[in-house]
């Protein structure tokens, strides 16, 4: 490759290698050169050229012919390299194995992102027996040149402290030029209530904060108006509109912080809020960005952070590579990466950071870097959270899962040290919990991801007295 796409290459790999750590999405033994085109984890942060096909009804009729056994149609649509590895034989074993999941139930949505010239569609199939994500990648010839099939959503199951019979939910929709959808959660019996908006963490998160299988905020939704509070989470910009963001060089602004302060508004005009006790609690890059979202808002009764970077954005990403790097978990095409490829691609990544560093004013229509616009590493320049939190008049509590393998503790040192003098913070740690809040033994890796679990009682216990309930 030519010197400018080999750079591009690793800058993906590293990418996506750090976001894992961020979103638990990806599961060992799978490729992350493959994950690039197929998850879509780096897809909303680049600005890519737009096609004139249709990646969504492409995809949709190869789905269709899956289903259906459909193997000459299925082909025609399928671009060389995908038929090489896909033949009849392969096909009909794969058909065999989705008629073993009984009926098809529902067919979703096809949700559309981008990965260069390159459409990765989203499809979400449920049958009788199991729910299933079909992705497809579309080339901008229009063929399906990558088909994978990944679990889908896994039943939500109520965790004990949730009382149903103690709060209703309905869905809502706020915003004016971007819409976003959400749930509100209204405790029953007079008002009005305190309330709570939750901001969630890093990427394309929807209303629920998923972690893999882990629901946090819907089991903090359930845990906190269950115990007498308003609680309105909702599907991110990215997620909502993630074809209509890879075209403009969004910031933190455009990606959490306008939509959180327009919620909050949301959220104050409801009946059943007393407006005057409304609380943000931020998990992750919404606990990393929540002060700036207090700031802007101005009414907030106070914040609770969990989970949070204290340090640059860029910083925590080399750290997650570094460790992933450390641990050699992630096999490529069924060899052990070896240990020269690791320290170079170790060395671009601190180059690449070392290029975000140095980024001025005037770069900010600079191309892409580690997936995200020159302008969001602009608009995050020099920002303190603990600092831009210590000026806030309001209390803050600050929450840490000693097993989190995606934020280091030393960030939660920092958010103590810097909050250190402030007299309305509080910090907390629990030494089971990881970066879910969900408890476990051992190393947290992104497996437990996969196995069900519930933030733990004590989080929401916590929160729900600093909230005064």
């Amino acid at each position: 490759m030519p010197g400018g796409e080999t750079a591009r290459y690793h800058e993906i790999v590293m990418l996506v290698r750090a976001l894992v750590r961020f979103t638990g999405i990806l599961r060992q033994g799978f490729d992350p050169r493959l994950a690039a085109a197929l998850l879509g984890l780096v897809s909303v942060g680049v600005l890519f050229s737009q096609s004139a096909v249709d990646p969504g009804a492409i995809a949709r009729k190869a789905l269709d012919l899956l289903l259906a056994q459909n193997y000459p149609e299925f082909a025609a649509l399928a671009s060389p390299q995908l038929k090489a590895n896909m033949n009849e034989q392969a096909f009909g074993k794969l058909g065999a194995q989705i008629k073993g999941w009984g009926a098809i139930d529902k067919i979703g949505e096809p949700v559309v992102e981008e990965m260069g010239p390159t459409k990765v569609v989203t499809i979400p199939v449920s049958f009788a027996d199991k729910n299933i994500k079909a992705r497809f990648a579309i080339n901008v010839s229009g063929q399906v040149s990558v088909m994978y099939l990944m679990p889908g959503e896994a039943q939500w199951a109520r965790p004990a402290y949730s009382k149903p019979d103690s709060f209703t939910e309905r869905d809502v929709t706020f915003g004016d030029e971007w819409k976003l959808p959400g749930t509100l959660a209204v405790p029953k019996g007079a008002g009005p209530f305190p309330a709570v908006l939750l901001v969630q963490d890093f990427g394309p998160k929807d209303r629920d904060d998923s972690h893999g299988v882990l629901k946090p905020f819907h089991d903090l939704s359930d845990g906190l108006a269950s115990r007498g509070v308003v609680v309105l989470r909702y599907e991110k910009r990215l997620r909502q509109y993630a074809e209509r963001m890879s075209g403009k060089p969004y910031t933190a602004d455009d990606e959490t912080e306008d939509d959180a302060v327009t919620a909050l508004a949301f959220l104050r005009a409801q009946s059943a809020v007393d407006p005057k006790q409304v609380y943000l609690v931020g998990h992750g890059l919404g606990g990393y960005l929540a002060p700036r979202i207090a700031a802007e808002d101005g009414k907030l009764a106070g914040v609770v952070v969990m989970a949070a970077n204290e340090r640059p954005l860029e910083d925590l990403m080399l750290d997650q590579l570094q460790t992933l790097l450390n641990s050699r978990q992630y096999p490529v095409s069924g060899a052990e990466v070896q240990q020269t490829d690791l320290a170079a691609e170790m060395e671009q990544a601190k180059k690449t950071v070392a290029r975000i560093k140095s980024l001025e004013q005037n770069d900010a229509d600079a191309p892409a870097i580690f997936g995200l616009p020159a302008a969001y590493w602009l608009d995050l320049k020099g920002y303190d959270p603990a600092a831009e939190a210590k000026k806030l008049s309001i209390p803050i509590l600050v929450l840490y899962g000693e097993r989190d393998f995606q934020v280091p503790k030393v960030d939660f040192d920092l958010w103590k040290s810097g909050l250190a003098a402030g007299k309305n913070s509080t910090t907390r740690s629990y030494p089971a919990l990881n970066h879910a809040f969900v408890a476990g033994s051992g190393p947290s890796t992104d497996k437990e991801y996969q196995t069900p679990g519930h933030v733990a009682p004590e989080v929401v216990d916590d929160i729900a007295k600093f909230i005064g309930k």
